[in-house]
């Protein structure tokens, strides 16, 4: 791999791994080209770019200086939206609606972003976190194509507890924290575990507490515990910073319809927008299938009294926030 240390042209490249090296953080990039970002998650994006044979033969590899030269060189549009979620509750479907506009750059679930977010929490002495987000996000919100127009970022469920750190650098943009019943959430997290409903998997991030009580809890009880405690970081989020709240239940339909304007939709859009809903968000390729009845259905009685005891009240008083400004 190709490693440079000093400011040159990005146009085209996006950065995909960013993680703390013996000599400090580094940023790996990719070529994309005017490829567009339509896939599920930007890892899939990243996967199928890496097969191209431009990228096997030439990579680069920098420091974070280069990702702020960059910015300062050739800025890229700041977001438009921030989406927040629980997980398991249609944001990749958010994502996916969205991205099916050409005028929109999607980042759905970003690693280097991720990583960044919780950069502080690995290395204390990461001052330029703040300088090297917005580099960041100014680095995918670069015009690829020329026609682009909206950034809009869907970021990881337990970004949840970073929030302020992006609604400091970016105070007018609006935020949306999508959410569901927890006792579907839990049971889907049941079904296949997410990385942060494995004790150990994610690393360092907002969930630490409830992992120090991990290891006393079974799965139920971990996971149910989990889920409370990023729904009721949503609903800080909703209650301090005015971010939207928005139940699945409300899916498809709420996207061009209460939160059309947030998201730029206009009335001559919907119709293709409802023919990209008919398909799985995660799996374009099937067509959708509601299965909360039978997520209810499933629950065990653990699983309700679990709920009830770690997730029924900040789910209750975001249904409040919801019904009160729908």
């Amino acid at each position: 791999m190709a490693s440079v240390n000093t400011p040159m042209d990005f146009h085209g490249w996006l950065p995909i791994r960013l993680w703390q090296g013996d000599a400090g953080w580094r940023v790996d990039w990719c070529w994309f080209g005017e490829r567009r970002l339509a896939r599920p998650f930007f890892r899939d994006d990243v996967d199928q770019a890496l097969r191209l044979p431009f990228n096997q033969a030439m990579r680069r590899d920098t420091d974070v200086q280069a990702l702020l030269d960059w910015q300062l060189h050739s800025p890229g549009l700041a977001p438009s939206v921030l989406v927040f979620h629980a997980s398991r509750c249609g944001s990749t479907l958010i994502a996916q609606l969205l991205a099916s506009q050409a005028r929109n750059i999607v980042l759905s679930e970003p690693p280097p972003l991720d990583n960044l977010l919780r950069a502080a929490r690995q290395d204390p002495s990461a001052a330029w976190q703040a300088d090297a987000l917005r580099a960041l996000c100014s680095a995918y919100g670069q015009r690829r194509r020329g026609d682009e127009r909206h950034l809009l970022i869907k970021l990881d469920a337990w970004s949840i507890f970073d929030a302020p750190l992006l609604t400091a650098l970016y105070p007018q943009v609006p935020r949306v924290f999508l959410y569901r019943d927890p006792l579907e959430i839990v049971v889907s997290q049941l079904r296949q575990p997410g990385m942060h409903r494995v004790p150990g998997l994610l690393g360092a991030s907002g969930l630490d507490s409830v992992l120090a009580e991990a290891q006393d809890m079974g799965a139920v009880q971990y996971t149910c515990r989990m889920i409370g405690e990023i729904l009721a970081a949503g609903l800080a989020l909703c209650e301090r910073e005015g971010a939207i709240a928005v139940n699945y239940s409300e899916l498809p339909d709420a996207v061009w319809g209460r939160l059309g304007p947030l998201f730029g939709i206009l009335p001559g859009e919907v119709a293709d927008l409802q023919a990209v809903a008919v398909f799985d968000a995660k799996q374009p390729a099937l067509n959708f299938s509601a299965d909360g009845q039978r997520k209810r259905d499933e629950a065990s009685d653990e699983v309700r009294a679990a709920i009830a005891r770690w997730a029924l009240q900040p789910y209750n008083a975001l249904e409040t926030i919801r019904l009160r400004n729908a």
